[in-house]
């Protein structure tokens, strides 16, 4: 540490009794005895061997639940301060735009709504009412912004959009953690739009996210990303000119770029030749020292030894872990009902690398945790069965065993070594030999259930056609194999719902479902049609949607739409259904998305059941970014300008729907059949 002090240690990952003493230390050798703040990655837990591991953000979004990403937020939160880790790099609040890009599994998927409103409970619960307990952090929402967009879908590359659609997209699902939120970090990213690398951003640093935003907090450089200004982007001559260019665009603490000599004598020396102002390092001291006097750290900064004991793997915590695996499990085909699975079933072969090992997806190590894998969680499951294993290197042995089976569950998908932070991909197809596995297993004849645990979409088009049955799992953390488990054999009804969309070959993306009308995705040996679209997911029961109900504000008024829809469970199973509303402009001063989501409800239901679902829309939630460059409502208000709310029902009909508003508004109602997915249409004026 030096005698230069001490602000911020990254990445440490201490013990209680370690930080502590870290802590006492750096108190008394600075004259002001400032306390130090810790940080770590939190992404899906604490990166650390004594945390849970709870499944991959992909998952959380999968389950739409906000309740369980409050819970979530809560849970790592709470294990991460009882070690003295005061900050987590998370949550990733980026639109997963382009599913080569490695890092799709840390994201909430491509939709700025869902992503911001999980990201918001998710900030919300992590930081509680107060940061100064022992259970709280701070947040740090990260890539800001627009990282999930790279071009060609490589980590740090370029991002190419205007500032209207900056402001529309890539920032709403950010926007809410921050206004309503209020967390307390926001992270840089590394990579630059339209030539302007972030770090060197004051529009997006100050103009938006602090004077537009309200932001209160400070803003951490992503790890290297200042020095990325003097040896990748050439926009710093030196790396003087590289941290003062970023001190002054807003970049309040650096994180992995220079030495402390080199970077507090940039600042000094730039302040005095005038080109750094005194009062933008005077905002990176304010933010930073903030944090801290909100952490409490000033009064308290010394942790309870006994409290880790106590909270980490507790449970609750695990058991947390395991709803929500369960409730991520995403059903993609089951033909002729081939799930689940009778119990009756006497001899089952499993087989694929993916099948015994329990799957984590980055910044957890898969050595950690009780690590249930699908092939443990089979034969716990149905303890008197036949369950024969192989990993499907050689596959000959793989084809023999499962022409013994009565069925055949293949573990298949993705790694460590493919997914993750800097492993991008150019072919989204099963890896390896996973293709030629699968090909051979089904030609046996014999049933064949696919479960997939992954960290991206990934082009399976001859499953599709193939395999009757597909269980998309992505990566469930380390109780995951029980989840997948009950999930095939019934005790778990599947409701996750994709929030991304898979396509069916590279040459489709970018490929998401919120895309521009005028786009054309039509080619000459592709119909442009997705794989399985966004919202998608099925169940082992069925849901009928009666009597949509959309009542318009009073005119001149700022009341928020009004929408009810009857929803009933008509199958035999209880179940949980992920409604969701859309919404899409008929017209408007800029072209605008095909449809957006506006509202989604996750909601358990028995048999037979009827619930009435709500959904209310606020104004500001239907206003355009237009040509000028400002905030508008439309070219019209309002009450004058029809609007569409699309309800996307997948293998659910609507019997009927009305509309509150005027005559005119009533004629517009039209129930628009199409192959997939059924959707309805709604106009009001």
């Amino acid at each position: 540490m030096g005698s230069l002090g001490v602000g911020g240690i990254h990445d440490l990952y201490p013990t209680a009794e370690q930080s502590n003493a870290i802590q006492r230390w750096v108190i008394s050798h600075n004259h002001l005895g400032i306390p130090v703040l810790f940080t770590g990655e939190g992404l899906h837990g604490l990166y650390e061997d004594t945390a849970t591991v709870f499944p991959a953000p992909i998952n959380l979004a999968a389950t739409w639940n906000s309740e369980l990403a409050q819970r979530t937020g809560a849970a790592i939160a709470a294990e991460t301060r009882a070690t003295g880790i005061d900050m987590i790099l998370a949550p990733v609040l980026d639109l997963a735009r382009d599913p080569r890009w490695g890092r799709i599994e840390e994201d909430f998927g491509e939709d700025p709504f869902l992503t911001g409103q999980l990201g918001l409970e998710y900030v919300r619960c992590a930081q509680g009412d107060s940061l100064a307990t022992d259970h709280t952090v701070v947040a740090e929402p990260k890539h800001f912004a627009g990282h999930g967009s790279p071009e060609g879908g490589t980590n740090t590359s370029p991002v190419h959009v205007g500032e209207r659609e900056l402001r529309s997209v890539m920032l709403k699902s950010f926007e809410p953690a921050i206004r309503e939120g209020h967390a307390m970090g926001v992270m840089a990213a590394y990579h630059e739009i339209d030539g302007i690398p972030i770090t060197d951003d004051p529009f997006v640093l100050k103009t938006i996210l602090r004077q537009g935003w309200g932001f209160q907090g400070f803003v951490l450089s992503d790890a290297g990303a200042i020095r990325r200004l003097y040896n990748t982007h050439y926009v710093a001559a030196t790396p003087k000119d590289a941290v003062c260019m970023a001190i002054r665009s807003g970049v309040d603490m650096q994180f992995f770029d220079f030495d402390h000599d080199v970077f507090q004598k940039a600042l000094i020396d730039c302040v005095h030749e005038g080109s750094l102002a005194q009062s933008d390092v005077d905002r990176a001291v304010r933010s930073v020292l903030r944090v801290k006097f909100d952490l409490g750290l000033f009064d308290h900064p010394f942790v309870d030894p006994t409290l880790c004991a106590k909270v980490q793997r507790s449970q609750a915590h695990l058991a947390l872990s395991l709803e929500s695996a369960r409730e991520s499990m995403t059903l993609l085909k089951n033909d002729s009902n081939l799930l689940p699975l009778s119990r009756s079933i006497q001899r089952i072969a499993v087989i694929g690398p993916n099948a015994n090992v329990a799957r984590y997806s980055d910044y957890e190590k898969e050595e950690w945790g009780e690590r249930i894998n699908m092939l443990q969680g089979i034969r716990a499951i149905v303890p008197h069965a036949v369950v024969n294993f192989d990993v499907g290197e050689n596959i000959s042995s793989a084809v023999a065993i499962a022409k013994e089976a009565n069925v055949v569950i293949l573990g298949l998908g993705e790694n460590q070594k493919i997914s993750g932070e800097g492993h991008d991909r150019s072919n989204l197809d099963l890896p390896g030999n996973q293709e030629h596995l699968l090909e051979a297993v089904v030609a046996t004849g014999k049933p064949v259930v696919l479960v997939l645990e992954n960290g991206r979409p990934l082009t399976i088009g001859w499953a599709k056609q193939h395999v009757p049955a597909i269980l998309e799992a992505w990566y469930p953390g380390e109780l995951g194999g029980t989840a997948i488990a009950e999930t095939l054999f019934g005790d778990n009804n599947p409701a996750g719902r994709l929030t991304v969309t898979f396509p069916r070959s590279t040459g489709q993306l970018p490929d998401f479902y919120n895309s521009d009308p005028s786009r054309n995705t039509k080619y000459v040996d592709d119909d442009g049609k997705p794989l399985f679209p966004f919202g998608f997911g099925l169940s082992y029961t069925t849901f009928r949607y009666d009597h949509l109900v959309a009542t318009p504000p009073a005119a001149g008024s700022h009341d928020d739409v009004q929408v009810t829809v009857d929803v009933t469970n008509i199958g035999s199973r209880e179940g949980d259904e992920a409604a969701q509303l859309y919404l899409r402009e008929d017209v408007t001063s800029v072209e605008t998305q095909r449809r957006s989501l506006k509202g989604f409800s996750r909601v358990h239901f028995k048999p037979k059941e009827t619930k009435i679902l709500s959904f209310r829309v606020p104004q500001d939630q239907l206003a355009v970014w237009n040509a000028e460059g400002k905030l508008g409502r439309r070219t019209r208000q309002l009450h004058h300008l029809g609007w569409r709310l699309i309800r996307s029902i997948v293998g659910n009909e609507i019997s009927s729907a009305t509309v509150a508003g005027t005559a005119r508004a009533q004629e517009a109602v039209q129930l628009h059949k199409e192959s997939f997915p059924k959707t309805l249409f709604c106009g009001i004026a």
